[in-house]
């Protein structure tokens, strides 16, 4: 649904998955986008982390999948995001995860655009990778910070559903949703302000000693702490 998200799970796969080209486009990369629309376009196979950016208007040939982690903010939208798969008489699957509370979202499509869906049963011995994916966090302040980024601008988004209706924000189990991005504490932000999270436990390390690995970043970021002390 965000630019920021697209950053931190686009980063997340490449050290996740192996022997698979991941490659990821969104608004904000408004020169690359071409370029990376292109190769991806000429792989034999890969993944493309995308917002609604590569939602309509671009072909690219043999997409088996499209995953939507999050449902579009409109009922239209959804057919264009599943219209890139199947193209020219070709076969394709389209998958949209929905939590149990949103699962009138499904109704609401069946609705507005004639659009039949079948519930697909969850995999069974799926990995648990939020451990690696918090390690990462934990050696890298770029992970740590996208993460953190990617989370707040997910509850963001989800406040501004054009179904608030279906995606209530106050029904959203933020302690949930926080260890999905495998974070190693809560947020500051307005959307969380007075709010408890027993099932949320954070880690005890100080987050400000997290350095980033590129080398110049994290002489940056000394040299701003020292101005600010």
């Amino acid at each position: 649904s965000t630019c920021a998200c697209v950053e931190y799970y686009g980063k997340a796969l490449e050290s996740l998955i192996k022997q698979v080209k991941i490659m990821s486009i969104h608004g904000k990369m408004k020169h690359k986008r071409n370029k990376i629309f292109t190769e991806f376009r000429k792989l034999p196979g890969g993944i493309l982390v995308c917002t609604d950016v590569m939602a309509r208007g671009i072909d690219i040939p043999e997409v088996h999948w499209v995953l939507q982690y999050d449902p579009p903010s409109s009922a239209s939208a959804f057919v264009h995001r599943c219209g890139r798969t199947a193209r020219i008489g070709n076969v394709g699957s389209a998958l949209v995860f929905l939590l149990p509370m949103e699962e009138s979202y499904i109704n609401f499509l069946s609705i507005n655009q004639k659009c039949p869906m079948q519930e697909m049963k969850p995999q069974t011995n799926v990995l648990d990778l939020l451990p690696k994916l918090k390690s990462m966090a934990l050696t890298d302040r770029a992970v740590f910070e996208k993460g953190m980024k990617a989370f707040v601008s997910y509850v963001q988004a989800y406040a501004k559903h054009e179904c608030n209706l279906i995606f209530r924000i106050k029904d959203l189990d933020f302690a949930s949703l926080a260890k999905g991005f495998a974070l190693l504490k809560m947020p500051k932000m307005p959307e969380l302000r007075g709010k408890c999270f027993p099932d949320f436990t954070p880690v005890t390390v100080n987050t400000d000693s997290i350095s980033f690995k590129d080398k110049n970043r994290e002489k940056q970021r000394q040299k701003q702490l020292e101005q600010q002390r």
